[in-house]
């Protein structure tokens, strides 16, 4: 398991609840902890649990593994779109419903994907071949 990095977790909660357009009060009061609490957190003195994050996720509208993987708590998962998805998550161009929106046909792509048999390579012309002949 990694180490818990609580600044970075600090400053990327603080980052996500400016992007949600949230102040301090506001994200504490959607997450169902204290004001005082929170502002801890975002300064890298608190280390929280993981319900804790998954009330902030829930709050900030963003997936509780992000934070998890931001808090040290998870290892990133190769492969799984967790840059994708934050990346949209912290885009200020689109509002909330807009990026779940997103992730929801990019999780429908995904799943798709997995069920599908992977597709053949497509046949290459044999060495001087013409591409008219």
């Amino acid at each position: 398991m990694a180490s818990l990095n609580v600044g970075s977790l600090g400053e990327y909660i603080r980052e996500q609840r400016r992007n949600a357009q949230y102040s301090l009060r506001q994200l504490a009061e959607a997450a169902g902890v204290s004001n005082p609490y929170l502002s801890q957190i975002e300064r890298g003195l608190r280390k929280p649990s993981a319900e804790i994050l998954q009330q902030i996720a829930k709050a900030l509208r963003i997936s509780a593994e992000t934070l998890y993987v931001q808090a040290g708590i998870l290892e990133e998962r190769q492969g799984e779109g967790l840059e994708l998805r934050a990346a949209i998550l912290a885009d200020p161009l689109i509002d909330g419903q807009q990026k779940q929106a997103l992730l929801a046909v990019y999780d429908a792509f995904l799943k798709e994907n997995k069920a599908a048999p992977a597709p053949a390579e497509p046949a290459k012309p044999a060495p001087g071949a013409e591409a008219g002949a």
